[in-house]
């Protein structure tokens, strides 16, 4: 098996166009994947908050809810289908015909189905094959710059959780633990022998990128009494703390912060945004983490030697 690995490697190595290929059509695979996660796990998320609250009335207050029980015929801590991520297979939310896998092929599906349902010709977003796209050239830029690679092959896997990230963010405002918290270990852990950054630079990365936002986010509420961002954004940014250590925090926040306020502003003057409404910020510190997991020390270093 090593020898194989090996083999396969050695050939990468010298057909990179090949590598770089072959890593495309595998991520835009998994992001059509992401697709799911993104519109599946907040559900989950949900599901199971609504039957911790129901078991809570139910024990609680049973007198309350009995009858709506009664009256909707099942209890109220259980919903009547199995789902996740797997169950129940994917389905047009109008017609719910099941889609068959070959219309599941990333971009190429839905160019084939020319956006519209098989069934009953209901519009699909371009944001699935969008996503998709991104994801793939993401991954097959990471394999061009890493190669074949175990720093590659974490840093595809760190930005196929971003991309999730990022969709969910955008979706509810919300960036889930279940993603960022095994990301934060998984950062620890990688680094243990110095893969991205020594681990002493990843543990204070870790510590200081989550107090960075933290303390933003309490100098704002003290000023204003508003909460300017979400325990999300601490928790991501904590993320790229432990992966690419504390030096590249102060340019991940500089790029996110500048990204953010000049999408801010364009929406404001297209009126696509009112003014004082909340807008994910957790999409802009996962762009601004990436370019900085590819481009990071380049770019610290020019700015260094401008001075």
């Amino acid at each position: 098996m090593t020898a194989l690995l090996s083999e396969f490697q050695s050939t990468m190595l010298e057909l990179p166009w090949l590598f770089v290929s072959l890593v495309f059509i595998f991520a835009a695979t998994i992001g059509s994947f992401l697709n799911v996660v993104i519109h599946r796990l907040p559900v989950m998320m949900k599901r199971e908050w609504q039957q911790e609250c129901n078991q809570y009335l139910n024990e609680y207050h049973q007198e309350l809810i009995a009858p709506i029980a009664k009256k909707l015929g099942k209890p109220l801590d259980n919903y009547p289908e199995k789902y996740n991520l797997v169950v129940p297979v994917s389905a047009c939310p109008k017609c719910k015909t099941n889609i068959k896998p070959w219309h599941n092929l990333p971009i190429l599906g839905w160019l084939l189905l020319q956006g519209k349902c098989a069934s009953c010709e209901a519009s699909i977003s371009a944001r699935y094959p969008v996503f998709e796209l991104f994801t793939g050239a993401m991954v097959a830029t990471l394999a061009w710059q890493f190669g074949p690679t175990l720093q590659f092959a974490m840093a595809a896997l760190l930005t196929f959780a971003l991309v999730a990230l990022t969709g969910i963010d955008l979706d509810e405002m919300l960036l889930p633990d279940q993603i960022t918290m095994p990301l934060l270990w998984l950062g620890l852990i990688i680094n243990i022998n110095g893969l991205f950054t020594p681990l002493t630079d990843a543990l204070i990365g870790a510590v200081a990128g989550y107090l960075s936002l933290w303390s933003v986010y309490w100098l704002f509420k003290i000023a204003t009494g508003k909460e300017g961002m979400g325990y999300g954004d601490f928790k991501l940014m904590a993320v790229f703390g432990a992966w690419l250590g504390w030096q590249m925090l102060p340019l991940i926040i500089l790029l996110s912060s500048l990204v953010g306020a000049i999408v801010g502003i364009m929406l404001i003057i297209n009126n696509k945004l009112n003014s004082g409404n909340p807008i994910p910020f957790g999409p802009y510190i996962a762009a601004a983490g990436w370019i900085a997991l590819l481009w990071g020390e380049p770019i610290v270093n020019a700015y260094l030697a401008s001075l």
